[in-house]
């Protein structure tokens, strides 16, 4: 097997890597949940019970539940909108795993953020906009419903006072503030950065995306043939990342590495992907150029894998394209079936499952996989997880808007 030498292994400067993780999500709220439901084929998805969901396209959702939020525990008078809860819940398992040093009332300089959402407070809007209309509408919950707000909370509560960014590029926002946060630290801004995705589910956001048929009417299928569209989650993913030596110097325990990712867009359509997948394909190999690895050393692709007819064949065409024959001999299967499409939060959410799928050695299935489709003709995973060593791994994201993004991790 041929490969590009990566200077990052050949005595130059060591990639940024992953010291800590966390996660809400419709398995449960910390990783070893998530974890535990992916490889052992469970689903969270199951009909919404936090708001009325008539008119929309399917009342299936991965909703985070029996969920229980303590203000105090994050000197908080009040708790803040559903999505900065989430947030802050997943950022406290980060960093305590991460073991990093960040005490409420002390700004640590050289450690930041990049932030990602579709809706940021979307929840605060809908109680927003249900009370401007009964004439008591409360002046916090405008506050609560930017975008932004989610990261002042973060911020302020670990006094982050190193670089802060919010991307918002549609479903590619999560891999994208994870290449982000690499970049931070390759280029010295920070020593370390949290890359934070944080979405919760609320009507008007599905109301959209069901006129779209984006929501399917059934059930949510990645690479089947009788796929019919995506179902929508919510919840938090967040990744600490920090510079190699300053993480081997505190003993830090490293996940794995981001060797390098990429970003861009399709310049197609509002929605669709192009059928030949080309802004994917320019997108994976942009991401395997910045990594300075060659296609053959890929040993699995978490997908993007949303269920809709017209992406899960554009984004095999892609994978397929780059990598080539090693395509057929590696696996690639997609977590949304088990969690839902996580919006904001779906990027950084697949980026810790493709970490752990490297350091635990076991491949996450696709669930709900049915019927062979002649043009999604790879190694998806079907229902089941199954053991393999995996060294080097694609976490591919693609959104409305023509978004994509993709993230190269390695082996610690």
């Amino acid at each position: 097997m041929s490969e590009v030498p990566s200077p990052k292994s050949e005595g130059g400067a060591r990639c940024p890597v992953i010291t800590g993780m966390g996660v809400v999500s419709a398995l449960g709220d910390d990783v070893p949940a998530f974890w535990q439901g992916l490889v052992g084929n469970r689903s969270g998805i199951a009909p919404i019970d936090r708001f009325e969901t008539e008119g929309l396209r399917n009342d299936l959702a991965g909703q985070v539940r029996d969920w229980a939020f303590d203000p105090d525990e994050f000197g908080l008078d009040e708790a803040p909108d559903l999505a900065a809860q989430f947030l802050l819940t997943a950022a406290a398992e980060a960093v305590g795993d991460a073991g990093l040093a960040l005490e409420p009332g002390c700004v640590a300089e050289r450690v930041g953020v990049v932030g990602a959402t579709n809706f940021g407070g979307a929840p605060s809007w809908e109680e927003y906009v249900a009370g401007l209309l009964e004439g008591q509408a409360a002046p916090e919950l405008f506050e609560e419903f930017g975008f932004h707000s989610g990261l002042e909370h973060l911020i302020s509560h670990f006094g982050l006072g190193g670089p802060v960014e919010l991307f918002s590029v549609a479903c590619a926002s999560g891999t994208a503030a994870v290449g982000a946060a690499a970049d931070a630290i390759r280029l010295g801004r920070a020593d370390a950065m949290l890359a934070a995705g944080f979405d919760a589910l609320a009507p008007t956001p599905l109301a959209g995306l069901s006129v779209l048929h984006t929501i399917t009417a059934e059930h949510i299928r990645p690479f089947s043939a009788d796929r019919s569209g995506t179902i929508f989650g919510e919840g938090s993913a967040v990744l600490v990342l920090e510079d190699y030596e300053a993480a081997t110097r505190r003993g830090a325990t490293i996940y794995g590495e981001v060797l390098g990712w990429a970003e861009n867009s399709n310049a197609y359509h509002l929605t669709a992907p192009d059928h030949e997948g080309a802004g994917m394909t320019r997108v994976v190999r942009s991401a395997l150029e910045d990594a300075a690895v060659a296609p053959e050393s890929i040993d699995y692709v978490n997908a993007h894998g949303t269920g809709t007819q017209p992406h899960d064949p554009a984004e095999t065409v892609a994978v397929k394209a780059v990598l080539g024959d090693r395509a057929y001999e590696i696996a690639m299967s997609s977590i949304k079936a088990a969690v839902g499409h996580m919006m904001g939060a779906a990027g950084a959410a697949e980026a810790i499952a493709t970490a752990k799928t490297i350091t635990e050695g076991v491949l996450p299935p696709t669930l709900n996989y049915r019927e062979p489709d002649p043009e999604c003709d790879l190694d998806y995973v079907p229902n089941e997880s199954r053991p393999a060593q995996v060294r080097r791994a694609l976490s591919i994201s693609a959104g409305i808007g023509g978004n994509n993004a993709c993230v190269v991790l390695g082996a610690p």
